[in-house]
Protein backbone atom coordinates (compact mmCIF):
# COMPACT_ATOMS: atom_id res chain seq x y z
CA UNK A 1 0.00 0.00 0.00
CA UNK A 2 0.97 3.34 -1.55
CA UNK A 3 1.68 5.97 1.76
CA UNK A 4 -0.67 8.92 1.86
CA UNK A 5 0.21 12.55 3.12
CA UNK A 6 -1.75 15.32 3.30
CA UNK A 7 -1.41 18.79 4.72
CA UNK A 8 1.72 18.88 3.53
CA UNK A 9 1.71 21.06 0.03
CA UNK A 10 -0.56 22.95 -1.82
CA UNK A 11 -1.17 23.21 -5.56
CA UNK A 12 -2.66 26.79 -6.33
CA UNK A 13 -4.20 27.20 -2.97
CA UNK A 14 -5.59 24.02 -2.75
CA UNK A 15 -4.55 20.66 -0.82
CA UNK A 16 -2.91 18.16 -2.57
CA UNK A 17 -2.17 14.58 -1.15
CA UNK A 18 1.94 13.27 -1.73
CA UNK A 19 1.84 9.95 -2.28
CA UNK A 20 5.26 7.93 -0.93
CA UNK A 21 6.88 8.40 2.36
CA UNK A 22 8.30 11.11 4.43
CA UNK A 23 12.15 11.10 3.59
CA UNK A 24 13.87 12.79 6.07
CA UNK A 25 17.25 14.63 6.86
CA UNK A 26 19.79 11.76 7.85
CA UNK A 27 18.00 9.06 6.37
CA UNK A 28 19.33 6.98 3.87
CA UNK A 29 18.42 8.53 -0.13
CA UNK A 30 16.36 5.91 -1.55
CA UNK A 31 17.15 4.65 -4.68
CA UNK A 32 15.49 5.91 -8.00
CA UNK A 33 15.32 5.64 -11.92
CA UNK A 34 14.99 7.71 -14.31
CA UNK A 35 15.89 8.52 -17.10
CA UNK A 36 18.18 11.32 -19.19
CA UNK A 37 17.41 12.97 -22.57
CA UNK A 38 18.98 9.99 -23.87
CA UNK A 39 16.62 7.57 -22.29
CA UNK A 40 19.78 6.31 -20.69
CA UNK A 41 18.70 4.88 -16.93
CA UNK A 42 20.43 7.27 -14.41
CA UNK A 43 19.91 6.25 -10.65
CA UNK A 44 21.25 7.24 -7.02
CA UNK A 45 23.92 5.07 -7.90
CA UNK A 46 25.26 6.23 -10.73
CA UNK A 47 26.68 9.62 -8.39
CA UNK A 48 27.61 8.10 -5.17
CA UNK A 49 31.02 9.75 -3.92
CA UNK A 50 29.59 12.81 -5.22
CA UNK A 51 27.09 15.31 -3.86
CA UNK A 52 24.18 15.24 -5.06
CA UNK A 53 22.24 18.51 -5.32
CA UNK A 54 18.53 17.41 -6.93
CA UNK A 55 16.24 19.51 -7.79
CA UNK A 56 12.52 18.34 -8.28
CA UNK A 57 9.92 20.15 -10.56
CA UNK A 58 6.40 19.61 -11.49
CA UNK A 59 6.76 20.76 -15.62
CA UNK A 60 10.39 22.30 -16.46
CA UNK A 61 8.08 24.14 -19.04
CA UNK A 62 6.09 26.17 -17.09
CA UNK A 63 7.17 29.60 -15.02
CA UNK A 64 8.27 28.53 -12.00
CA UNK A 65 10.05 25.77 -12.96
CA UNK A 66 11.98 27.38 -15.54
CA UNK A 67 13.19 30.15 -13.34
CA UNK A 68 14.27 27.66 -10.91
CA UNK A 69 16.34 25.31 -13.53
CA UNK A 70 17.69 28.54 -14.78
CA UNK A 71 19.02 29.69 -11.66
CA UNK A 72 20.38 26.22 -10.82
CA UNK A 73 22.10 26.21 -13.86
CA UNK A 74 23.70 29.25 -12.99
CA UNK A 75 24.67 28.80 -9.83
CA UNK A 76 26.22 25.01 -11.07
CA UNK A 77 29.14 26.95 -12.47
CA UNK A 78 30.18 28.15 -9.37
CA UNK A 79 30.16 24.82 -7.57
CA UNK A 80 33.04 22.40 -7.12
CA UNK A 81 33.46 19.74 -9.47
CA UNK A 82 32.05 17.44 -6.58
CA UNK A 83 28.53 18.21 -6.84
CA UNK A 84 26.25 17.19 -9.39
CA UNK A 85 22.77 18.98 -9.82
CA UNK A 86 19.80 16.72 -11.45
CA UNK A 87 16.39 18.48 -12.17
CA UNK A 88 14.17 15.70 -12.19
CA UNK A 89 10.66 16.33 -13.34
CA UNK A 90 7.79 14.01 -15.54
CA UNK A 91 7.97 15.85 -18.91
CA UNK A 92 9.21 13.63 -21.54
CA UNK A 93 13.14 13.28 -22.13
CA UNK A 94 13.04 14.57 -25.69
CA UNK A 95 10.70 17.84 -24.18
CA UNK A 96 13.52 18.64 -21.40
CA UNK A 97 16.19 18.18 -23.88
CA UNK A 98 14.22 20.74 -26.25
CA UNK A 99 13.51 22.95 -23.58
CA UNK A 100 17.80 23.11 -22.39
CA UNK A 101 18.87 23.98 -25.55
CA UNK A 102 16.60 26.83 -26.01
CA UNK A 103 16.94 28.05 -22.69
CA UNK A 104 20.84 27.63 -22.99
CA UNK A 105 20.87 25.10 -20.01
CA UNK A 106 24.03 23.11 -20.29
CA UNK A 107 26.01 22.96 -16.34
CA UNK A 108 22.96 21.20 -14.69
CA UNK A 109 21.05 17.21 -16.18
CA UNK A 110 17.48 16.73 -16.74
CA UNK A 111 16.03 13.58 -15.55
CA UNK A 112 12.65 12.09 -16.15
CA UNK A 113 10.34 10.46 -13.87
CA UNK A 114 7.85 9.32 -16.68
CA UNK A 115 7.88 5.93 -17.04
CA UNK A 116 7.41 4.65 -13.80
CA UNK A 117 7.21 7.59 -11.26
CA UNK A 118 10.32 5.92 -8.94
CA UNK A 119 11.72 9.24 -7.73
CA UNK A 120 8.62 11.22 -7.43
CA UNK A 121 6.72 7.29 -5.41
CA UNK A 122 10.34 6.86 -3.19
CA UNK A 123 10.52 9.90 -2.10
CA UNK A 124 7.24 11.13 -1.20
CA UNK A 125 6.42 13.86 -4.07
CA UNK A 126 4.25 12.05 -6.01
CA UNK A 127 1.25 14.32 -6.34
CA UNK A 128 -1.94 12.07 -6.05
CA UNK A 129 -4.49 14.22 -7.94
CA UNK A 130 -2.28 15.73 -10.63
CA UNK A 131 0.19 12.48 -11.33
CA UNK A 132 3.54 15.33 -11.31
CA UNK A 133 6.06 15.86 -8.95
CA UNK A 134 5.93 18.56 -6.11
CA UNK A 135 8.38 20.71 -6.21
CA UNK A 136 11.19 19.74 -4.23
CA UNK A 137 15.52 20.14 -3.12
CA UNK A 138 17.05 17.07 -1.62
CA UNK A 139 20.75 16.97 -1.34
CA UNK A 140 22.37 13.66 -0.93
CA UNK A 141 25.57 13.14 0.49
CA UNK A 142 28.64 11.59 -1.29
CA UNK A 143 27.53 8.74 1.02
CA UNK A 144 23.77 8.25 -0.11
CA UNK A 145 22.55 10.04 2.70
CA UNK A 146 19.70 12.85 2.85
CA UNK A 147 21.60 15.95 4.28
CA UNK A 148 19.02 18.39 3.21
CA UNK A 149 15.40 18.69 2.20
CA UNK A 150 12.87 21.02 1.65
CA UNK A 151 9.55 20.27 0.32
CA UNK A 152 7.74 23.77 -1.02
CA UNK A 153 4.75 24.82 0.71
CA UNK A 154 2.63 25.62 -2.53
CA UNK A 155 3.92 23.88 -4.92
CA UNK A 156 3.66 27.28 -7.52
CA UNK A 157 6.26 28.99 -5.70
CA UNK A 158 10.17 29.12 -5.93
CA UNK A 159 12.49 27.20 -2.83
CA UNK A 160 15.17 28.51 -0.98
CA UNK A 161 17.98 29.00 -3.63
CA UNK A 162 20.75 29.88 -0.91
CA UNK A 163 19.93 27.55 1.52
CA UNK A 164 20.48 24.08 -0.98
CA UNK A 165 23.11 25.58 -2.72
CA UNK A 166 25.25 26.02 1.10
CA UNK A 167 24.10 22.82 2.29
CA UNK A 168 25.49 21.02 -0.84
CA UNK A 169 28.88 23.33 -1.08
CA UNK A 170 29.39 22.32 2.83
CA UNK A 171 29.49 18.90 1.98
CA UNK A 172 31.77 19.37 -1.08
Amino acid sequence: MIEERSNIVTFKGNPATLLGPDIKVGDPAPEFRVVDNALQAVTLANNLGKVQLITVVPSIDTPVCDTMTRKFNEKAAQLPESVVILTVSVDLPFAQKRWCGNAGVDKIKTVSDYQDRSFGLNYGLLLKELKLLARAIYVIDKDGKVAYREIVKEVTAEPDYDAALAAAIKLA
